[in-house]
């Protein structure tokens, strides 16, 4: 009886070992499998391996920070977004110092680590920079790990630097005095020069000026609030502060709302003529232009606080007649996307009634046609209006004001885009029941759905669909509300303008920064343990005011009463473009000119376009619809009531010999009885 229980004893514990191994192994696998995907390549610092570790320390001409990590280290896995999150915070400093990692648990590298004397997992290493001999770098040994501590440390690192091994891309961070800075006065120069003044135990002008070390236009320096000559000279009576000489010689203090880091670094950021450095020469910011082709599109004037019409009405017509047009047919998927598209720019758009009718034409006639394939000349014609509907029209000048960029190829489409986006996720918010009654209510992400689908589907640039369906993918689904769908969009493009930020893409009049930028939104930011962070709340409050209808500036576009008759647009005589508007009257001062009284030879101009606009117009031979008893019918219009009548006609004559043919036979019927 003995043997039969040990027996059963075994039996039943030797699946509880096996189910306990296996489960361990699964944990080992999958944690290794996390680990693997600690840092990648989307991550903004550098991966090292026991290849590149040596060849990349050895004279370098910027300092290293680097963390030996293993990949199955509990503390390294939940220390990993700390580390990520450090290296985006300092990326503008990676000509002084640079964040770089380096997994001892791979195999390849453990002959590396044991070099270096690797013992301890997170174990952090500085090492100095243009060293020609092999070091195994500088140990951190303190307990705190947090964010700012590292970052402050990471500044002592540069100071210990002597002027031998100095970084070469570096500035210098020892304070100035005040007979360096008090000649500057009233001096006029090429460039800004911002003077920060602290006490001696801050790091915020240190780290401002790292901050702005890839700027130019600007020469940032700090100074001590011990220095009382200075402070007296300057009126500085709290620190820290920033103290701004001008090129043409003027100077004041700087007013900021926050005396922070980043609001010091954003405000300098946004000065004039301040931008990222670029390889190339930079261009004209005011006559910016294709001077291949011998054109220049004047600048206009804007305010950056306001949403600009004619960025979305120029958005609206590239896409439905340039970017749309590359798709003869739309059928399938592709018709649904589109016809998805149009269902929620007809109801949130809150544009002029002119272009609303459009885009309520548009929509109305997609959902009333029972095809499966619509050819695109059959959109484009209705966009064009060529059956003359009385009050619709979309301007076909492509203009930016608030989206323009210093060069042509700059902004323009993308930046319309998004603004587009924007302003229908704010609306649809704001107007929660507009989408009542059309398939899509009562979903929070209509509106970033749509605009999933037609980015993948249409938008031109397939590597930015390919990033912004990757994002979709990761997080469109935590979307809860309409506010969530708001605040998502808005944390994608900053996720997105951080990835451009400094690529060639990038105008170097308007850095790619993350938005709204302090200026715009005091509110909006916060500090919390040295790092910047968002106040989502008054982001979303600001969002819905700055996209909302009355903070969007017609200023640029069209005089209304151009487009009632549903015509093109007039040119100003000859090539002279309109001047821009000193209100929201748009830019025809007094009664614009009337389409007829141009001459032949400016209509030729208007068609193809005037010198200072970057015009793309989809023009086709058009003849001018009836108008029948001045209610704006067309020919067409007349042609389908005729057509109509005829059929009614047709079918009333077909029922009276029917019911003729049949009242006789019913006669004769009843006339002819039997014989009895």
């Amino acid at each position: 009886m003995a043997t039969r229980a040990n027996s059963c004893h075994s039996t039943l514990w030797l699946p509880t070992v096996v189910w306990s191994i296996i489960s361990l192994l699964v944990l080992l696998l999958f944690t290794r499998a996390q680990a693997t995907r600690l840092y990648s390549s989307e991550d903004p610092l550098t991966i090292l391996t026991s290849d590149t570790l040596k060849e990349t320390l050895h004279n370098s001409s910027a300092a290293w920070l680097v963390q030996f990590y293993s990949s199955w280290c509990g503390h390294c896995i939940q220390y990993s977004p700390t580390w990520k999150a450090l290296a985006g915070d300092v990326k503008d400093w990676e000509q002084a110092i640079r964040i770089g990692v380096l997994d001892c648990a791979h195999e390849k590298n453990f002959d590396i680590c044991k070099e270096f004397g690797i013992h301890f997992y997170p174990t952090f290493r500085y090492f100095k920079a243009r060293s020609n001999t092999f070091d195994v770098g500088k140990t951190y040994r303190g307990p705190d790990r947090e964010l700012q501590t590292v970052r402050q440390l990471m500044v002592n690192f540069l100071q210990n630097h002597t002027r031998e091994n100095w970084p070469i891309g570096c500035p210098q961070l020892e304070p100035s005095r005040s007979e360096d800075i008090l000649p500057l006065l009233d001096q006029k120069s090429e460039q800004y020069t911002a003077v920060i003044v602290e006490d001696e135990d801050s790091y915020v002008g240190r780290e401002v000026i790292l901050d702005l070390m890839v700027y130019e236009g600007l020469r940032v320096t700090r100074a001590l609030s011990s220095d009382t000559a200075l402070m007296t000279k300057l009126g500085i009576t709290t620190v820290p502060s920033t103290y701004l000489l001008h090129p043409n010689g003027t100077h004041a203090l700087m007013d900021v709302q926050k005396r922070l880091r980043f609001f010091f670094s954003s405000f300098l950021k946004l000065l004039p003529g301040v931008h990222r450095k670029k390889a190339v020469s930079a261009h004209d910011p005011v006559h910016a232009g294709n001077r291949e082709h011998g054109t220049t599109e004047m600048w206009k004037e804007f305010d950056k606080s306001k949403v600009y019409m004619v960025d979305l009405e120029s958005g609206l017509h590239y896409l439905l007649r340039v970017e749309l047009a590359s798709h003869q047919t739309l059928e399938g998927e592709e018709l649904k996307t589109f016809k998805d598209f149009a269902t929620v720019v007809a109801k949130l758009f809150p544009g002029r009634p002119s272009v609303v009718k459009l885009l309520e034409t548009l929509l109305e006639w997609l959902v009333s046609l029972p095809l499966e394939r619509i050819p695109y000349d059959a959109i484009l014609d209705l966009v064009n209006n060529k059956m003359s509907i009385s009050g619709m029209y979309l301007s076909d000048r492509l203009q930016w004001v608030g989206c323009q960029g210093s060069r042509p190829e700059l902004r323009g489409y993308p930046c319309s885009l998004w603004t587009l986006f924007h302003t229908l996720t704010v609306q649809a918010a704001l107007r929660p029941d507009a989408l009542a009654n059309t398939g899509l209510e009562d979903d929070p992400l209509a509106v970033l759905q749509t605009m999933r689908r037609y980015i993948g589907t249409f938008f031109g640039c397939q590597e930015c669909g390919r990033h912004f369906e990757e994002m979709a993918k990761e997080s469109l689904s935590q979307v809860r509300s309409l506010d969530q769908a708001v605040l998502w969009l808005w944390s994608r493009h900053n996720q997105v303008n951080n990835r451009l930020s400094g690529a060639l893409s990038e105008d170097p009049r308007f850095p790619k920064t993350q938005w709204p930028t302090p200026d715009l939104c005091p509110a909006c930011h916060e500090e919390k343990d040295g790092l910047h962070v968002w106040n989502e709340e008054r982001v979303l409050s600001f969002l819905k005011q700055h996209y909302a209808s009355p903070n969007i500036s017609p200023r640029y576009t069209s005089s209304s009463s151009l487009e009632a008759g549903g015509g093109a647009e007039p040119a100003l005589p000859g090539n002279q473009a309109p001047p821009p508007a000193s209100n929201q009257d748009g830019p025809w001062k007094g009664n614009p000119p009337a389409p007829n009284a141009l001459p032949t030879e400016e209509k030729q101009q208007q068609a193809l376009g005037r010198s200072g606009e970057a015009v793309v117009s989809v023009h086709k031979e058009t003849r001018p619809g009836m108008s029948f008893l001045g209610l704006g019918f067309s020919s067409v219009d007349m042609s389908l009531c005729v057509l109509l009548y005829v059929s009614s006609c047709v079918f009333l004559m077909l029922m009276f010999f029917f019911f003729r043919m049949r009242s006789k036979r019913w006669k004769v019927r009843h006339n002819h009885k039997p014989y009895v």
